[in-house]
């Protein structure tokens, strides 16, 4: 465009991240605490509120007549996938999202803290599919939510770890590293514990219809497919429950990978996303962790299982909700 109109300026405006990802940082983050003092440092000049729309000074000098919008033969050109159905749940656009926005405020900021990672306790914000498709921005929401400080320090602390550091934490990842969907973007020490344990045998196997329609033994692990099938979105905690039962329920590390990048931005309305990448590398490959005790299929990559679980929450009541298709 920039280029066919040379004499009208063009400026592209980045709204993604709080602190623009190239100016966090100039290299590929190991972890949330090598980068969490670089984005705090940035706060005071780049988490500012917004200036009010205003209207525009200039008014054109020649009467435009616009044509009407055929928005079904928009819709109707799209090439997406119209067996997943819409949901009820999350209205779309910049209304829905502070409407979805002030609920997290007045019913949920409160349970934010302690209750997050429980999926009965309904203490999520749900914003990530506004944020994924730019309809509100995480600024604004962590603005909104900084004014809580005073009342919830603890949840308001906890949202700004969780929207602001471990968001752009992934952002820097996939910026950085080209390899952000694949095992090559693991580091040398999960790529070598990941291959020794290569052909390691699994106690079940499943292929890709199998974990897409929750036919596992495993009935949190099928509820947690469950509730992304019906509702476009899983629990925070469970997708890296589910992610890392993907691995060692396939044949290879890249299989798992490659599933679970499938599903999730199938199903997902936040998929197709850096969080979702790096939750999924995170699970399977170790990235932004550390090395843990060595198990079969997993190595060194962090281990979660069913009793820990129960250890955290009532699976049943969870499993008892998403239950069947």
């Amino acid at each position: 465009v920039g280029k066919k109109i040379t004499t009208i300026p063009v400026v592209q405006v980045d709204a993604h991240n709080v602190v623009p990802c190239w100016h966090a940082s100039n290299k590929l983050e190991y972890g949330a605490r090598t980068i969490r003092n670089k984005l705090h440092q940035h706060m005071n000049a780049f988490f500012t509120e917004y200036p009010p729309v205003i209207k525009h000074p200039y008014t054109s000098s020649k009467d435009h007549q616009i044509k009407p919008i055929d928005w079904q033969a928009a819709d109707d050109s799209l090439q997406v996938d119209r067996t997943i159905t819409e949901v009820s749940w999350a209205t779309p656009g910049y209304n829905g999202g502070i409407e979805q926005l002030e609920k997290f405020i007045n019913e949920r900021a409160m349970h934010f803290a302690l209750g997050r990672n429980d999926p009965n306790k309904g203490a999520l914000s749900n914003l990530s599919p506004w944020f994924h498709y730019g309809q509100i921005s995480p600024q604004r929401a962590l603005l909104v939510v900084a004014k809580l400080r005073s009342k919830f320090k603890d949840a308001c602390d906890a949202f700004i770890e969780e929207a602001f550091v471990r968001r752009e934490l992934s952002d820097n990842y996939c910026f950085y590293q080209e390899n952000y969907d694949n095992i090559d973007g693991a580091w040398e020490w999960a790529k070598k514990t990941l291959n020794d344990h290569r052909n390691d045998k699994r106690t079940h196997l499943y292929n890709r219809d199998d974990l897409e329609y929750a036919r596992t033994y495993d009935k949190l692990w099928n509820a947690s497919q469950i509730q992304m099938i019906k509702e476009g979105k899983m629990h925070g905690f469970l997708r890296m429950y589910w992610a890392k039962k993907i691995l060692e329920w396939t044949k290879t590390p890249e299989e798992a990978i490659e599933i679970a990048i499938y599903l999730n931005d199938k199903y997902n309305l936040d998929g197709r996303d850096p969080n979702g990448y790096v939750g999924i590398m995170w699970s399977i490959c170790g990235i932004h962790d550390q090395g843990w005790r060595e198990r079969p299929v997993f190595g060194k990559i962090r281990y979660m299982n069913y009793e820990g679980c129960k250890r955290k929450f009532d699976v049943k009541q969870y499993e008892n909700k998403y239950s069947s298709l």
